[in-house]
Formats: C-alpha cells, structure tokens, sequence
C-alpha cells in the first residue's frame, strides 16, 4: 500500500508557527509578572565570595600541556564553551591558553561580589600502563598549567586534580600541595575510576594528612561526549568518608537515579551519617534543574552543608538565564539580566532565590587567599576542616 505523508499548507503552518510563539511569549509574560518567591528567607550576602568551582581549559596552545580530545573538538559543544570562557580558537592558537586564564582573573576583578574563584585542574583516564590515555581521555587540564595561572593572578586559586590510578598519585598530591594546592577536583564520570575502589585508600590516607578536601562530581554529566553515569553515585564516597577526608559532592547528585533511587535521596541520607560531608550548588540554576536549588535550600539534611560554586563557564550560557524562573519577580529578573558580569548574575540569583548567607561564606572560610599573598602562590592554605 502506497503511504503518502501528509503535510500542512504554508497557511496553516504559519498559523501553528504564530500560536506556538504567542503561547512561548505568554509564558514568559506570566512568569515575569509573578511576585518573588523565594525558596527561603532573604539573608544578606557576604562580602569577598570564593567560587570554589571554576572550569578552566586548553587547547595544548604555547606548550600548556592542555588536551581536548578531537571526538569533542568536533561536538557541537565545543564552540559554545569557548565563547562562554569569552575566548576564541584562534586567539588561543595565536596568544596560548594561558590567554584562558586571563580573561577568567579580568572578569572576576570586576565582579561586585566574588574576590576569587578556585580555578580546577583535570585530570584524565589512566591506562593499564599507568599512563594517561589520550585515546579515551576528553579533556585534559594539568595542574601545572593551573598552578602557574594562580601563580600569575592573585585572585585564582589552585584546584588540583590526580586521578588515583596513577603509578605516582601520592606524590602527586604533594606536589600539589606544595604548589599551593586548596582542595583535589574529580569527574569519576569521565576519569573512569570509581571512587569506592580500596586501592585508593592509601590516596585518601594521604588527603587526611595534607588536609585536602575532596570535590567530587556527583549525579549526572552531561557536558561531554560520553560518561559513565554509575561512577557518580555519591555511594561510592563512603569510603573516602569513612577515612576522613573533607568531601564536597558536586551538584547535590542531581539528575539521575541509582539502583531505582534519585540521587540527590541518596546524598541526602548521608548527610546525616558523615558530618565531613558538604554539596556545592553549582550549576543548580540551568534551566534542566529548576527544582534542584529548591531541594538544596530547603530540605533540612543540606541545612549547614552547602557550598558557593558556579561550574563556570556553563553560567555564561543560555543554560542559566532568569527568565526561567517562576520564582523571581520583574523587577528581579531585570535587574539580574542586565548585570553585565557572569558571578554577579550567578550570586544575585542565587540569593534572591534564598541562597543563605553561610552558603556563599563558606568557601571564603576555607580556601580565601590572603590580599597580601605573593604571586608564588606558596602563601595559600586550607583551613583544617
């Protein structure tokens, strides 16, 4: 039998094309002519906010040791991620992807609220031969590279990350350490080790001793070309917990589920069992979580837990915006969407969601480098948590 598809006349078609964007556009209306309700209490921001989660990358540019693999290069990805860093290929290949850096240090100069940010190597997937494997690793940002950004600006401070299945992981984080290093970031999702292995507790072991914590990635990633969704599940963290490392699980474990429970459930019943346990709350105000912040403010296991991050650059892009928000007024959205500064959007959303202040203060608290340091980067610390 012969099937012919049916289509719309260009008259009809204009007319669903006309509904479509009236109904778009009164969405947006309504939405902005509601009153502001945020999720909790208003309290006042703090001054001198860390951002203790900021992505930085490279193309390998001017010697930088920097790696995205080609797989992303060519994602669709990959050009939005440059305009968010407010970089282009061209200048990277022309000036290196220290030029990265830079704009990332001129733009938080800038910025009201936030004095620094934490600046957060990766590291990448380690093959049997103990060596990294640009085969199967998507990005690469070495912490030399990132050490020597926070050396060269004050108001940057040192993320190093070391994936615990190298032959010289000890050592590695007494390196960083020693370079000035605040706290170790992983992505298990894409570094591909699971972070309840216990080969890895002499690794954890050796955090406790050098007071570093531990940021982990938790819940779902979606920033890359491919992950392994089960090596985020905040379970795996146990073990490090157990040990005493200080961990700060990533995005309160949102948006997935494991083993038929949502993970965010899952964080929050150990919250109750671990008090070394924090989450950060970045990347809780894009537009595929808009009940995520909610969670974190007001169920009262994250009461006391949270910590200020923006997982920029995704935050200078249209996955944040405002307007998405059924709980900011007019007057709200239009005075965060005209701050031209990324942080400030970031911190003057969150806060008029009902971010507390101890949220946004806590970073400070911990990893705040001194005004006065030296550009060696030797003089910052971390508190012992």
């Amino acid at each position: 039998m012969n099937i012919t598809k049916s289509k719309l006349p260009p008259a009809a078609r204009r007319r669903c094309r006309k509904r479509l964007l009236a109904g778009i556009l009164g969405i947006i209306f309504t939405t902005a002519c509601l009153p502001a309700r945020p999720f909790r209490p208003i309290e006042p921001i703090p001054p001198g906010i860390v951002d203790m989660h900021c992505h930085i990358a490279g193309l390998g540019a001017d010697g930088s040791g920097c790696f995205v693999s080609p797989q992303l290069q060519r994602n669709w990805r990959f050009h939005i991620y440059l305009r968010s860093f407010g970089v282009s290929e061209a200048e990277l290949r022309r000036h290196g992807d220290m030029l990265v850096a830079d704009r990332i240090s001129a733009s938080v100069a800038q910025s009201r609220y936030v004095s620094q940010v934490v600046v957060l190597a990766l590291d990448g997937v380690i093959g049997p031969d103990g060596q990294l494997d640009t085969n199967r690793t998507q990005v690469y940002v070495p912490n030399e590279f990132v050490a020597a950004a926070c050396a060269r600006h004050t108001n940057l401070l040192f993320g190093a990350s070391v994936n615990p299945l190298r032959p010289d992981a000890l050592e590695r984080l007494e390196r960083a350490k020693a370079a000035g290093a605040v706290f170790v970031k992983w992505l298990p999702n894409i570094m591909a080790f699971a972070p309840d292995d216990p080969r890895f507790i002499p690794f954890y072991k050796k955090l406790v001793e050098l007071h570093l914590p531990l940021l982990s990635h938790t819940g779902e990633e979606k920033s890359f070309c491919h992950a392994d969704e089960d090596l985020g599940d905040a379970e795996r963290l146990r073990l490090p917990l157990s040990l005493g490392v200080t961990v700060i699980a990533a995005h309160l474990a949102s948006s997935e589920r494991y083993h038929g429970e949502r993970g965010t459930d899952r964080l929050a019943r150990m919250m109750g069992e671990y008090p070394n346990l924090y989450t950060d709350i970045s990347a809780l105000t894009q537009f595929n979580k808009p009940a995520v912040l909610r969670e974190a403010l007001t169920r009262p296991e994250f009461n006391g837990r949270l910590v200020y991050g923006t997982d920029f650059p995704l935050i200078n892009t249209a996955l944040v915006s405002p307007w998405y928000s059924f709980h900011l007024s007019w007057r709200q959205k239009w005075a965060i969407w005209r701050t031209p500064n990324p942080w400030d959007r970031d911190v003057l959303m969150k806060h008029d969601l009902g971010t507390p202040t101890d949220a946004f203060a806590r970073p400070a608290q911990w990893f705040a480098r001194p005004p006065a340091a030296d550009r060696a980067g030797n003089a910052a610390s971390t508190a012992r948590l």
